[in-house]
């Protein structure tokens, strides 16, 4: 991929999008083209069209998604849903029919079965049930590997597919109905510790298990499977480590100084009880993680951004 391609990044403003430019440009990319969604909305069919018509980018990486957390996905089960199926079968399309070198498409570990043998391998995928609260958005992602394949298969395209495992970092989403759990725990502890609060509710039993990448962790791994893999296969992508809700919540209790009571709401969904990928493939690929998950959370919190948008959602706590 040469330093000067035009690389199409979907998605920019986004937690991974902007992981993904930030990592291009360190590493000497020049020309990355990005709109907005007001600028462009994706599921717009003639919109995309135009688009690819007056850029002509060279290669893509799909980071344009709609995304959420326990509450939000079983929610908004029709909006995940739709809007999911309408950008990637525009871009996917659109990819396609103006001769895109390479397109990275970004799947997620939800999309694996609820009860799938751990660690999950790529092949797992659609050999059981969902997990309930999330189908819709998890439908619409494999829908969108499979895409990828289907254009493989038929037109030659070189789609590659990835599957990331529970994401944090700069950019995430921080509101407590629509995030997801890393989000959604480090704005109660921090909160919670900044307004010096007796205690902290956490939803669920604190027994499931959950895996987290940094998102710029994430962003390295998309870039080295750009430069390096041009496989059919799906490739997960995560640290092969995880940690239960319970003890993830002792360690924000820790890094962010909250000295209250944590309380495990069980009338509230735990979700997958497990979900840890297998890693081996990208490992076989050349790539490891590097931020570790205590490096990776304390330098969020630390992160003048997290205080910038927490500052205001937090003042109508001090004024009640």
């Amino acid at each position: 991929m040469d330093l000067n391609a035009k690389i199409y990044v979907a998605g920019h403003r986004g937690m991974v999008g902007s992981a993904f430019v930030r990592r291009l440009r360190r590493a000497g990319y020049t020309n990355i083209i990005t709109r907005t969604s007001k600028e462009l909305d994706l599921r717009d069919q003639a919109a995309v069209a135009a688009f690819f018509t007056e850029e002509q980018p060279e290669y893509v990486m799909l980071a344009a998604a709609k995304v959420g957390g326990i509450y939000a996905n079983n929610t908004y089960r029709a909006d995940f849903l739709y809007d999911n199926l309408m950008i990637e079968g525009n871009v996917l399309d659109q990819a396609y029919r103006h001769g895109v070198k390479k397109l990275l498409y970004l799947g997620s570990s939800c999309i694996y079965p609820k009860l799938a043998p751990q660690p999950i391998r790529e092949e797992y995928l659609l050999t059981g049930q969902l997990e309930p609260t999330n189908e819709p958005y998890a439908i619409s992602k494999i829908a969108g590997l499979k895409m990828c394949e289907a254009y493989r298969d038929q037109h030659g395209c070189n789609f590659i597919t990835v599957m990331p495992t529970n994401l944090y970092g700069p950019h995430d989403n921080y509101d407590l109905q629509n995030s997801h759990v890393m989000a959604a725990l480090l704005r109660k502890f921090s909160e919670a510790a900044d307004l010096n609060l007796p205690e902290v509710t956490v939803w669920g039993t604190g027994a499931p298990c959950r895996e987290f990448l940094h998102v710029d962790d994430l962003a390295d791994a998309c870039l080295h499977l750009m430069l390096h893999y041009d496989g059919r296969e799906p490739v997960n992508v995560g640290t092969g480590e995880d940690l239960t809700i319970r003890e993830l919540s002792g360690l924000l209790a820790e890094l962010t100084g909250f000295r209250g009571e944590v309380v495990f709401d069980s009338s509230k969904p735990d979700g997958t009880m497990r979900k840890l990928l297998d890693v081996s493939r990208l490992h076989g690929l050349g790539w490891h993680h590097q931020i570790s998950l205590r490096e990776g959370l304390a330098r969020t919190i630390a992160d003048a951004e997290w205080r910038r948008l927490l500052a205001p959602q937090a003042a109508p706590m001090l004024a009640a």
